[in-house]
């Protein structure tokens, strides 16, 4: 059952904000996100409003004075202001839209023919009965409120491989994070959902080449929902109509919250403490901006010296982080026995700034470091070259004796300084006196005489 709407229909913010289906299940229209307003569809029947599907994902918020209309000729257009539109849905000669109950809203033309649908263009998240198609990917959002595109993705290759990979990377192996096992399968395969919360993927004949889950779950008043979340980790939820509870997760693509590539953003890696992620900065470096770890690191400090190790001022030292493994970006590989000839060789190194040691490896690197993450079944060790907070051979606390002459210089520099501009005030008000009432030369540099005697005098004591 689906609720119809007609063209010349509106929405805008506020009263008249959605269009909701039959059975008030699901609406399409605003919804609250940031200071302003979104369009999108998202499960209405539930205390728990959940998005599932945004339009124009990384536009900004409209005003309250936005208005989404489904206009004469079939278009569905969003109008910021009177000056400024945007299309949502370029579907000409669209006669009706509906909001179904299975959360896929629907454009048709006067012979009932579809000539578009939400279902074919997902956001983060796919419903009962969608699809994600061959050569198509899905993008988290940025934050459970932020429905902007996120820094991963869910992609379905022509080679029949579901793999989950970092934004802005190439597919390729090295990149990836999540692999379904089923590369070679042939073009046409895609991914869907059951009413069951059966995940699986099908090839171009139908046939079943890959369950995620085995389904059979309970369907009696309890929805499903797959979605790739904002950490990077796609999972399957179920949530129950009936009662006033949360989300369920029924199934995740990974137990290791530290799998997803880039969670740390650059300089950072990811660490697990009681089974959460954690990031964590490269030493020397402190985070961007605090609250946001896919931000990443920056350097905390500015060493400025010679280049040279050997140089007695020389402002770097290395740190050590065993079991921390990075993506391979080096710009020289070397042959060494020892982890400490690695370090010391990236120290005198003027390009190296970080070093990753393994089974006898050097490869040195230069920053930014990304996808870093500990690993404690992996014997890799990172060399980081940090600056000194204090040159090597300056101890970090002054002796007593030391503060206190340091305080006697300074009180007989100021006191010199006093005297010298006591003494120049002096010397001007006698010339000034002898040039109004005509003193004589040898009685002015007597007066001079003995005035630099009493200023002389008074300094020293």
């Amino acid at each position: 059952m689906e609720s119809n709407v007609s063209p010349g229909s509106y929405l805008t913010p506020g009263i008249n904000s959605t269009w909701l289906s039959r059975s008030g299940l699901f609406a399409f229209g605003f919804y609250k996100q940031g200071n302003g307003c979104a369009v999108g569809i998202f499960l209405a029947g539930i205390p728990q409003k959940t998005v599932v599907w945004t339009a124009n994902r990384d536009e900004p918020p409209v005003s309250s004075i936005a208005t989404l209309s489904f206009s004469r000729d079939g278009t569905l257009v969003l109008q910021w202001t009177p000056e400024q539109t945007t299309i949502i849905a370029d579907s000409l000669g669209s006669t009706s839209a509906a909001m179904p109950d299975t959360g896929n809203f629907m454009l048709y033309n006067s012979d009932q023919q579809m000539l578009w649908q939400s279902f074919e263009h997902p956001t983060d998240s796919l419903l009962p009965g969608q699809r994600l198609l061959a050569g198509t990917e899905m993008f988290s959002s940025k934050s459970e409120t932020d429905h902007s595109t996120g820094i991963f993705r869910l992609k379905m290759q022509h080679d029949g491989h579901l793999v989950q990979f970092p934004v802005d990377t190439p597919d390729i192996p090295p990149y990836a994070y999540y692999e379904s096992g089923t590369p070679g399968r042939g073009d046409k395969v895609r991914l869907n959902i059951s009413p069951d919360g059966h995940l699986y993927l099908l090839n171009a004949t139908g046939a079943n080449i890959r369950n995620l889950t085995e389904g059979g779950y309970p369907t009696k008043e309890t929805i499903y929902l797959m979605r790739i979340d904002a950490d990077g980790i796609f999972r399957l939820y179920s949530h129950k109509l009936k009662q006033n509870g949360n989300w369920s997760i029924v199934w995740s693509s990974s137990n290791d919250s530290c799998d997803p590539k880039g969670l740390c953003g650059l300089n950072g890696f990811c660490a697990l403490i009681d089974n959460k992620a954690q990031c964590v900065c490269l030493p020397g470096f402190e985070m961007v901006q605090q609250g946001n770890r896919t931000a990443g690191c920056e350097k905390s400090f500015d060493a400025v010296g010679r280049c040279s190790s050997k140089d007695e001022y020389y402002p770097y030292t290395m740190r050590e982080l065993a079991n921390t493994v990075w993506e391979d970006n080096s710009y020289d590989v070397l042959s060494f026995p020892l982890k400490e000839d690695c370090k010391r060789s990236c120290l005198e190194d003027c390009n190296c700034e970080a070093a990753l040691f393994k089974d006898g490896e050097c490869r040195k690197q230069r920053p930014p470091l990304r996808y870093g993450r500990k690993m404690l079944t992996d014997s890799s060790t990172a060399f980081i070259k940090v600056g000194k907070s204090t040159p090597a051979n300056m101890p970090k606390d002054m002796p007593k004796e030391n503060k206190e002459g340091l305080r006697l210089d300074i009180l007989i520099i100021s006191a010199f300084f006093l005297t010298f501009g006591g003494m120049m005030l002096v010397i001007s008000g006698i010339v000034f006196y002898k040039i109004i009432f005509g003193i004589e030369s040898s009685h002015l540099m007597e007066m001079l005489s003995t005035t630099t005697m009493l200023l002389c005098d008074h300094l020293l004591i």
